[in-house]
């Protein structure tokens, strides 16, 4: 069983809905992505999703994409967020770590190679917004080695392609809440809460819900017909600005402290 797999588990045995946070790797500051990362553990993440800088971030709004642009400036890439996991894992073995990015780099990394480093260092899964379930072929070499593809769907998924979705999806499914970028103010838990109770009807794998999360508010409304809420711009906006380790952790934490606080409440 994958550390998602059996984290899911352990939170449906619990009766607990689960968290993902959405961080940028590199963002506020390379040298503190790992203490942030334990940050978001101690506030009660989880999963954590850690984002791949990119240059051309076509599903994200203007907040990751500026977290994004501020990482490549620090000349942040794909190696460097291999080697945090691994820095991660040396005090935590079990948060599962899904890489959330694009395509290209993994590409021009080598499909094989990237595969067999990030599951050395310790990456549980991957989110790529541009492979779709019709080119996931190309990510056999991952899964081959153990990495769980997450895949996504959205309202204006068709019926029969939902149904193919939910057959193959493997650790969770992730359906964005509306179809648009990240960070959108545009949630409405009346219009996806019957969508999501077919999805999770259908689904092999459990279901979290994305893009338009902002708050302990928004997180305990999905809460009552998601497997996972996951929360993204809104997180990386409270952390943009922030330099030292002390203030990125404290800032995670109380970020996401009263979410957690609703959702178990929930």
């Amino acid at each position: 069983m994958s550390r998602i797999d059996r984290r899911f588990a352990e939170l449906k045995s619990a009766h607990r809905t689960g968290l993902i946070p959405f961080v940028t790797a590199g963002d506020p500051a390379p040298d503190h992505v790992v203490s942030l990362m334990h940050a978001l553990v101690d506030a009660g993440a989880d999963v954590i999703e850690l984002g791949v800088p990119f240059s051309d971030p076509m599903a994200d709004g203007p907040v990751i994409q500026h977290a994004s642009e501020r990482a490549i400036t620090r000349d942040v890439g794909l190696m460097d967020v291999l080697r945090w996991v691994r820095e991660f894992r040396a005090r935590d073995a079990q948060t599962p770590i899904v890489l959330m990015g694009y395509l290209n780099p993994i590409e021009i990394h080598g499909y094989a190679r990237f595969a067999r480093e990030a599951v050395e260092a310790g990456v549980d899964g991957v989110l790529l917004v541009d492979c779709p379930l019709e080119e996931a072929a190309v990510l056999q070499p991952l899964r081959d080695a153990g990495l769980q593809q997450i895949m996504l769907a959205a309202p204006t998924t068709a019926p029969a392609r939902m149904a193919r979705l939910c057959e193959v999806a493997e650790g969770f499914l992730y359906y964005v809440s509306f179809a648009g970028i990240t960070g959108a103010a545009q949630l409405s838990t009346a219009d996806i809460a019957g969508r999501v109770a077919g999805v999770r009807a259908m689904a092999r794998a459990p279901v979290a819900v994305g893009f338009g999360i902002r708050d302990a508010a928004s997180a305990k409304a999905v809460a009552g017909f998601a497997d996972a809420v996951v929360i993204g711009s809104a997180l990386v906006e409270r952390l943009a600005g922030a330099v030292e380790a002390d203030e990125i952790s404290a800032r995670a934490r109380n970020f996401l402290a009263p979410i957690r606080a609703a959702l178990d409440a929930h």
